[in-house]
């Protein structure tokens, strides 16, 4: 599929708004609900909208949440989707606080070999501040065990925030010494009303100067074929790699190749911005498979070449809070 003079072929499919942690910066601060179960995509939906989309281009995929693994039966999703030839590539989102060894071992028997963990701090006591829960030991052994039973790569999601864990840059970076890690600094993306204020954002080249005045230089590497808008270095020495998510400083929308599946089954083409199309309603109307086809070459017309995220004043700013999206 093309969108402006791009090629999309990755799709981003949210299974639930569901999540067991409460970050700051992802739930709002004012109380919400969330969606109810009947207007929530089932995995026999979100199967047929997948298998619509590969044959339109799509040959990789994401699975995230909410927390992905708060869904009951998610397993037979996941087994299904790894049956579908079209698919070179599918990994998953997670905070890592369900996934046991041998919830890990199964993902790898399936062929999923590509985790994505969210860890913001390597501190116990400022992670329950941040996710309002007392789980960092059994996201980081879950994390162990990922990188023991061969998931590779193991990516580190980490939102880089004043006055939180800003003086712990350095440390987060340079677990890439001893692990093959990809650690990944995303810049924090103010959307929704989360409790996080402006002025806590953190830009990349500030996370740079303190891991290098620290760890040493970055060098840069090069992208891989199925490679995000992630950019990405080696300190000297280092087994992995640090990483930079820079959707503030210097966005990337030109070159995303990205459709997100909503768990509301709504066809989002760019997480900031407010622009989504209803698929699954259709579907349940009996819709034909052409017909479904049209919807989701139509919602990339609507794929921006930029966002205005940084730009209050340029409107349409997300309202969204992240977890009703599928970050």
């Amino acid at each position: 599929m093309i969108a402006g003079n791009r090629s999309i072929n990755y799709l981003r499919i949210s299974v639930t708004d569901r999540c067991n942690f409460r970050c700051r910066y992802c739930v709002p601060s004012s109380p919400f609900s969330v969606i109810e179960h009947q207007k929530i995509a089932r995995y026999e939906e979100i199967l047929k909208i997948t298998r619509l989309a590969c044959e339109l281009g799509i040959t990789k995929i994401r699975i995230t949440g909410g927390e992905p693994f708060v869904r009951k039966g998610i397993f037979s999703l996941l087994r299904k989707l790894c049956a579908l030839d079209a698919l070179e590539d599918i990994s998953i989102t997670t905070n890592g606080s369900l996934l046991t060894q041998d919830k890990i071992k199964e993902l790898g028997k399936m062929g999923i070999k590509r985790l994505n963990f969210s860890l913001d701090t390597l501190d116990p006591a400022k992670f329950i501040s941040i996710t309002g829960r007392d789980k960092f030991h059994r996201v980081w052994d879950s994390i162990m065990n990922a990188h023991q039973l061969g998931i590779s790569p193991i990516k580190i999601n980490t939102v880089a925030l004043g006055g939180f864990n800003d003086d712990e840059i350095e440390a987060i970076a340079g677990l890439t010494l001893k692990y093959p890690f990809h650690i990944r600094f995303i810049e924090y993306m103010p959307m929704g009303n989360s409790e996080v204020e402006k002025k806590q954002q953190i830009l990349t080249r500030q996370i740079q100067d303190k891991i290098i005045s620290t760890l040493g230089p970055l060098v840069p590497v090069e992208k891989g074929k199925n490679d995000g808008p992630a950019k990405k270095f080696k300190l000297a020495g280092a087994k992995g790699i640090v990483g930079f998510i820079t959707p503030i400083s210097s966005h990337f929308c030109s070159e995303c190749n990205r459709l997100r599946l909503t768990a509301r089954g709504t066809l989002r083409p760019c997480l900031l911005n407010n622009y989504e199309k209803d698929i699954l309603s259709p579907l349940r109307r009996g819709a034909s498979d052409r017909k479904l086809k049209s919807i989701i070459k139509s919602t990339l017309v609507h794929k921006p070449l930029f966002h205005c995220l940084n730009d209050p004043k340029a409107g349409n700013i997300p309202i969204s809070h992240m977890t009703s999206i599928g970050g």
